[in-house]
């Protein structure tokens, strides 16, 4: 390994199934070590882990990278968002985290809507409409089916909250990660107290929101950690946001990330708030906004269609007039939290392959629904899509992105765009820059574009048609 032209930062990426790590040069943005270590998620009808996971994770994804971490000068930790994690007075969690993903909370979640004065005025206040993904409404459904766990909470936080804790030992977030919270509104950039009340959650309980650019503490002398003591903590953020800041991202460039969850979003000046509650109004990590829209089936659901079918997931064939929703764990958008996966026109000479074809339409047409939302309405339109996220650099969701959508497609070269966001977060408190000048003086976004193809009309109205029509199935549920 040749040496580092400035000083090494480490960016941590705690995602719903593993941690990952790069450590990076400050100066070039390349990566000279790096590791991962997994973590579980439960099965059946909630979506939970035990945050310990994620810690036992960091310290062995840490120690893959050897000495190159212990020379770090700074260390940053973007994580899962919306995640309650619940601790105790020792710091250690009364029950496992509800993950984002965790639709038990739709009913808290209608009923908290309704509760205080429905969604435009949610919107208004919060900059987004809570669904059962936001960590408000999964504090209402453990008060309500947990109430002894919930007394015994000494402390509330999100997961990269969490992480940063053990790091510093102080209780601390980001505007970003507490924005989609749904107990921090986005008009007064301060936490809602008439919500806290509502919801029985004493403020006294949630971290102190670190500004941009803030150092959230240093490293505390710990021996399972390969970090020097008095190594300087970023704030952190969430997994968007970060890779919001990996991407060096400006205003009115949409991305399309295609995770376990999808996501789609772009940097905005100007503060959202959709009524419809498509659009999360998040804030960014930098002191702007990420208007997002997010689906939870996304590359874990189409993997799952493609194993049923016995295929490989390239293997898709065209030609298909089938529509397929994959909402195998129910859906965030469209808001159908207790729905199942729909499959409609099945017919005798239709192939597998068709049918693998229509899983990754019925998952990219529903963020490709929220896209106009998401940006303001000056933007250019023909700005190329950047596509990142764990199913970017596959060629059938390449191609099926660039068929519905219609627009130039970017594959950024630089892969865990969210561990780099955390890294060049981490470098702003060293260099006193913009995390966001940081990721654009490494060049993260750079990539091979893909041209435009004339948007694909026909396939989109007619899923659009299908879940028109099956919205009553699809609201009954299971």
């Amino acid at each position: 390994m040749s040496a580092a032209e400035g000083p090494l930062v480490v960016g941590v990426d705690s995602s719903t199934q593993s941690t990952k790590v790069l450590v990076v040069d400050a100066a070039t943005g390349r990566v000279v070590a790096s590791g991962q270590a997994p973590h579980t998620v439960s099965s059946g009808a909630g979506r939970e882990s035990d945050p310990r996971q994620w810690w036992d994770a960091l310290c062995a994804a840490l120690h893959q990278c050897g000495e190159a971490a212990r020379e770090a000068a700074a260390v940053s930790v973007a994580g899962q968002q919306h995640g309650l994690v619940t601790l105790d007075a020792q710091g250690e969690p009364v029950r496992p985290a509800l993950l984002w993903n965790d639709v038990r909370s739709a009913p808290q979640a209608r009923r908290l809507v309704a509760e205080l004065g429905g969604p435009k005025a949610w919107a208004e206040r919060m900059g987004s409409v809570p669904g059962a993904s936001f960590t408000v409404t999964k504090w209402a459904w453990l008060a309500e089916h947990e109430p002894q766990a919930a007394r015994s909470v000494a402390a509330v936080r999100l997961p990269h909250d969490y992480l940063t804790e053990r790091l510093t030992g102080q209780g601390t977030t980001d505007r970003g990660d507490a924005s989609g919270t749904g107990w921090w509104a986005s008009a007064t950039e301060a936490y809602d107290e008439e919500i806290l009340a509502r919801v029985g959650l004493d403020p006294a309980l949630l971290p102190r929101v670190v500004r941009p650019g803030e150092v959230a503490g240093t490293v505390r002398g710990i021996h399972d950690l390969p970090f020097s003591k008095g190594t300087l903590v970023a704030s952190g953020t969430g997994d968007n946001a970060a890779a919001a800041l990996g991407l060096g991202l400006r205003p009115g460039t949409p991305v399309l990330s295609l995770g376990t969850s999808g996501t789609v979003y772009a940097v905005s000046r100007h503060r959202p708030a959709d009524p419809s509650g498509t659009v999360a109004g998040f804030a960014d990590a930098h002191g702007d906004w990420l208007p997002l829209a997010c689906t939870l089936n996304c590359t874990l659901a189409v993997d799952r269609i493609a194993a049923l079918l016995g295929r490989d997931r390239e293997a898709v064939e065209s030609g298909t007039t089938v529509t397929l929703l994959p909402f195998l764990d129910g859906e965030r958008t469209p808001n159908l939290p207790d729905a199942s996966g729909l499959l409609h026109g099945l017919r005798h000479d239709t192939t597998a392959g068709q049918l693998l074809q229509a899983a990754y339409d019925g998952a990219v047409h529903s963020l490709l629904g929220a896209l106009d939302l998401v940006l303001d309405q000056d933007a250019d339109r023909t700005t190329p899509l950047l596509l990142i996220g764990g199913g970017a650099r596959g060629t059938a969701w390449q191609q099926t992105v660039r068929r519905l959508s219609g627009r130039p497609v970017q594959v950024p070269q630089a892969r865990e765009l969210v561990a780099l966001g955390a890294a060049a977060q981490a470098a702003g408190l060293l260099t006193g820059e913009s995390p966001s000048a940081v990721a654009r003086r490494w060049n993260t976004a750079d990539g091979p574009v893909l041209e435009a193809v004339e948007r694909d009309e026909e396939t989109l109205t007619r899923i659009s048609g299908v879940l028109s029509d099956a919205a009553p199935l699809l609201e009954r549920g299971r």
